[in-house]
């Protein structure tokens, strides 16, 4: 009870001091929303579901995300680029191409990304994304 009384006064001084009063935190979605949610995400967990789920709630798709996210449910979609291939960053070069020579090159990082992916593939290394 007496937590009770101080958080009042709390309250009452912030309040008093920065004209505002604090609210209880109110729930985002209800039970219901999150269940319907979760089945409908882990029957087609893609981003058009995502975006469904979005316009149904009147939420946007970056709070249902994180939504999801909380209820470990969410997988994040695998990056790609322009085309539709896999992201593969230049560390991964450079590890295929320090393993193909078999010494260390750790400043060839700084070179281009088309530098390393033409290289790789003259000699004939196989670069796969994480």
């Amino acid at each position: 009870m007496k937590w009770e009384t101080n958080k009042t006064i709390i309250n009452a001084h912030l309040e008093h001091l920065f004209g505002r009063k604090i609210m209880a935190n109110a729930k985002n979605y209800t039970d219901e929303m999150v269940s319907i949610m979760k089945t409908e995400y882990q029957e087609n967990p893609s981003r058009t579901t995502v975006d469904s789920l979005a316009k149904q709630f009147g939420k946007t798709t970056r709070s249902i995300i994180a939504k999801l996210s909380r209820e470990g449910v969410y997988v994040a979609q695998p990056r790609t680029t322009k085309s539709g291939e896999p992201v593969i960053a230049k560390i991964q070069y450079v590890n295929a191409l320090s393993a193909h020579f078999g010494v260390e090159l750790p400043t060839l990082v700084k070179s281009g990304k088309q530098d390393l992916s033409a290289l790789a593939e003259v000699l004939g290394l196989t670069v796969v994304a994480k």
